[in-house]
């Protein structure tokens, strides 16, 4: 089989972001523009981008897309995208007849997922549970390198869950936006961290770290409770699925109490003899999402182009 450059676009909000891998894995173009946020203008942006990197490097690529949102079994297009404009238009059909070639496109949790799984912190780990905890908190299940999206395309959606184990401060259990209440995203998303400690209205935990390690009474209590739900919630994880490893990406990933704290607090509620998942910081940050979206071609299948 003839060696396979990829390549994969990250398909945020504002920008669009597209790498191309070598058959090695390593990076050989990457280049970043923005959103036009316009639907046929991006779909021609993210066509304009494939064809002059595949020009640049002189080669053919398979094609992988990570967006904000899902492709529908039902209906073919997309949806729960937070650009809105892209919902309700069959995104991966538009780009692959713009292409001339088969494209595959995924929702960019499970993008960052399985580019943790095949070559990052969990390279070698056959199941790989991927976090991100930043304004939501969303999910994604990668088996054998390979993403499982799930009948409805939900796969790994644990912070649409109600928080597991309840103690009385978490109660009552708060209204979430998608239409339920204790939804464990409003306890521990970056906006409810800091509302959790500063009150109403906050909702930028990042300077936290630094106020607990200064004795700030708040800051501390508030990262000790994160703690605890952040555990409980994986918990209920790990009794349904038992993953081999957890990666932890968002903007919330370099806590470190999410790796000191919640390792430690897991036995309480893991049926297992001992809890000994390993909870692993992401190792290829802001770019697992790109990556992951070149990996959805992965080296054994002959579906593409190859």
């Amino acid at each position: 089989m003839t060696a396979r450059w990829r390549i994969g676009v990250d398909f945020g909000g504002t920008k669009i972001e597209i790498i191309a891998l070598a058959p090695d894995g390593t990076p050989a173009l990457r280049r970043r523009v923005a959103n036009p946020r316009v639907y046929d203008a991006a779909v021609q942006t993210v066509t304009d981008l494939v064809a002059g990197a595949e020009a640049e490097l002189g080669h053919t690529c398979t094609v992988g897309v990570g967006i904000p949102g899902a492709i529908s079994p039902f209906t073919g297009a997309v949806h729960n995208a937070n650009s809105i404009w892209m919902n309700d238009h069959p995104f991966d059909q538009d780009l692959s007849a713009a292409l001339a070639r088969p494209v595959r496109v995924e929702n960019d949790a499970n993008c960052f997922a399985l580019s943790e799984a095949c070559d990052g912190a969990a390279a070698g780990k056959r199941v790989v549970f991927g976090v991100i905890l930043g304004t939501g908190c969303g999910g994604a299940i990668v088996i054998d390198r390979t993403v499982l999206p799930g009948l409805h395309r939900i796969a790994g959606e644990w912070g649409h869950n109600p928080l597991p184990w309840p103690t009385p401060e978490d109660l009552p259990y708060p209204p979430c936006f998608c239409g339920h209440a204790g939804c464990i995203e409003r306890y521990i998303s970056g906006p409810s961290l800091a509302a959790d400690c500063d009150g109403p209205g906050c909702d930028d935990a990042s300077a936290l770290p630094a106020r607990a390690a200064s004795d700030d009474p708040r800051a501390k209590a508030a990262l000790t409770r994160h703690a605890d739900r952040v555990a409980r919630g994986l918990a209920s994880v790990i009794n349904l699925l038992d993953p081999d490893a957890i990666v932890i990406g968002g903007g919330l990933s370099n806590m470190d109490h999410l790796y000191t704290e919640v390792p430690r607090l897991l036995g309480r509620h893991v049926i297992a003899q001992r809890a000994v998942t390993p909870i692993l910081r992401n190792l290829h940050g802001d770019s697992s999402g790109v990556r992951g979206a070149a990996w959805l071609w992965p080296l054994s299948d002959r579906d593409g182009l190859v």
